[in-house]
């Protein structure tokens, strides 16, 4: 049972590298795509008739949109409220718990200077990408706090961004 559950949480860490690997992959081998098809464009030009060119014309056309989604696949980076979706199509990852916190629930505003009692180590969420969260920038680090995540400046304690009833 114990090598299970090693087994289980080290795929669960490693998924958002094999994830990017398969994209970085995906980029490569379409890049090669792009460059064979227009090889054969320009194979086409030299030899080939009106609609040979057309279509190798189309082919190409086709590559470069591939490649470009892919692209910006691989880039993606979530924004404030991408989470919203994937919340409601996965509510397990949402779920509140009897998580509670040794101090009194204070409602944040962005700008309020807080206590590094708030975002100590416990309430980190070392793992934004599994929430849909935007990466936090450097310095900077999501924290639940009750419900609620908020971004924090651990540097100076400044509140960046709250997210209200982010757990259900």
């Amino acid at each position: 049972m114990r090598k299970f559950i090693v087994t289980a949480v080290m795929a669960a860490t490693l998924m958002p590298v094999a994830a990017s690997a398969q994209s970085t992959a995906e980029v490569r081998r379409d890049r090669q795509d792009l460059r064979g098809e227009q090889r054969d464009l320009r194979d086409a030009r030299r030899t080939g008739d009106r609609r040979d060119i057309r279509d190798q014309r189309e082919d190409v056309r086709d590559a470069r949109e591939e490649l470009r989604e892919d692209v910006r696949d691989r880039n993606r980076a979530y924004g404030r409220d991408d989470w919203r979706g994937w919340r409601d199509r996965n509510p397990g990852f949402y779920a509140r718990g009897s998580w509670n916190a040794p101090f009194r629930y204070n409602a944040f505003r962005t700008g309020v200077r807080i206590s590094s009692g708030y975002y100590g180590p416990r309430y980190i969420i070392a793992d934004p990408w599994r929430y849909h969260l935007r990466r936090p920038a450097y310095g900077q680090q999501w924290i639940r706090h009750y419900n609620d995540v908020i971004l924090v400046d651990t540097r100076r304690g400044i509140v960046i961004d709250v997210v209200r009833g982010f757990y259900r």
